[in-house]
């Protein structure tokens, strides 16, 4: 079985998968009927994507009849922790506070996922530390710590305080 973390997807593979999670076991013509709602594909176009996505390992084809019913081989929380966890890998750490504050507010929420996230954050508390410390190398954030200008001038252009 495919590792989660071994696989990216595009967008549009995304929007394949999510119909197969949705209905567990599907024939190509189900998946292009559902993503016409959506999306403005030819039924080859979905088809491409349905092919990728057999050959990076996600989806599992079984055949009935004349028809092929694909089903998913990785489970959708898993691969979108794992998308989730990938990202936040590629950032400076200490922008990831703000990146998640900025993702809540532009998220609509319910109330119960309001409780689920107060509650969190209540846990996080256990955890918190006064600063988060950059894990970027030198030349990959403009993090207070990376001060690479050594001229020690007042009219200084760089981006940090002499």
């Amino acid at each position: 079985m495919t590792t989660e973390n071994e696989v990216k997807i595009t967008d549009s593979e995304w929007e394949v998968m999510r119909v197969v999670w949705a209905q567990n076991k599907v024939t190509s013509s189900e998946i292009i009927e559902v993503l016409q709602q959506k999306r403005d594909w030819k039924p080859a176009t979905t088809k491409t994507f349905i092919g990728r996505l057999v050959n990076k390992g996600m989806l599992e084809t079984e055949t009935k009849g004349k028809k092929y019913i694909y089903s998913s081989k990785v489970n959708e929380g898993e691969l979108i922790k794992a998308s989730l966890d990938d990202f936040f890998n590629n950032i400076c750490s200490t922008k990831v506070g703000n990146t998640i504050a900025q993702l809540l507010s532009n998220a609509t929420l319910s109330f119960k996922d309001i409780e689920l996230l107060e509650e969190v954050l209540e846990m996080k508390k256990m955890d918190a530390v006064e600063e988060v410390p950059c894990n970027c190398v030198p030349g990959q954030c403009k993090c207070k710590e990376y001060g690479h200008c050594n001229c020690n001038s007042e009219h200084c252009n760089c981006n940090h305080s002499i």
